[in-house]
C-alpha cells in the first residue's frame, strides 16, 4: 500500500533531496526515503510532543535548566548536540530514555519495534544538512 506523501516528504521531493541509490538509500546517508517516511509517522506519534514536529525542539533555550534541575528536550534537527552522538548511542537513548542521563525522556524499548526506532532517527537526521551529517560521520556516527 502506498502511503500518501506528507508535507515533509513533499517538500523533500520539491527540494530534490529524495534521489535514491539503486538500493533505495539516500545518497551519503545510512537510511532510505522509506525509513524517513515511516519515521515521520513514528516521530509525530511518539516524539513530537516534546521535540517538535520537525525535531526543532519546543523550548526557547534547551540549554537552560528547568526549576527541577532537568533540561528541556533538545532539538534533534541538527541545531543542538544530537549530531555529536553515534547512531548506537542515539538508539540506546530511544531504548532507555533520558532518565539514566538525568533527563525525563521515557524509554521506548517496549513501545517501538527496531525498525520504528531506526526510522525515527532517520526522520530527525533527515533534517540535518550535509555539513552536519558529514561532521557526524567523521566523528564516528556510524560506529
Amino acid at each position: 500500500m502506498r502511503v500518501p506523501l506528507s508535507g515533509v516528504t513533499a517538500l523533500l521531493l520539491l527540494a530534490g533531496c529524495t534521489q535514491q541509490n539503486s538500493d533505495g538509500m539516500l545518497p551519503g546517508r545510512w537510511y532510505s526515503q522509506a525509513q524517513v517516511e515511516q519515521g515521520e509517522q513514528v516521530f509525530l506519534k511518539n516524539c513530537a510532543v516534546c521535540h517538535g514536529a520537525k525535531a526543532q525542539g519546543l523550548a526557547d533555550d534547551w540549554r537552560q535548566s528547568l526549576p527541577d534541575g532537568s533540561y528541556p528536550p533538545p532539538p534533534l534537527n541538527g541545531t543542538a548536540h544530537a549530531w555529536h552522538h553515534p547512531l548506537k548511542m542515539l538508539k540506546r537513548t530511544v531504548d532507555k530514555g533520558g532518565i539514566p542521563l538525568g533527563g525525563k525522556m521515557p524509554p521506548f524499548k517496549a513501545v517501538l519495534d527496531e525498525s520504528e526506532k531506526y526510522a525515527s532517527i532517520a526522520y530527525f537526521q533527515n533534517f540535518w544538512n550535509d555539513e552536519i551529517y558529514d561532521a557526524w560521520k567523521q566523528r564516528g556516527g556510524l560506529n
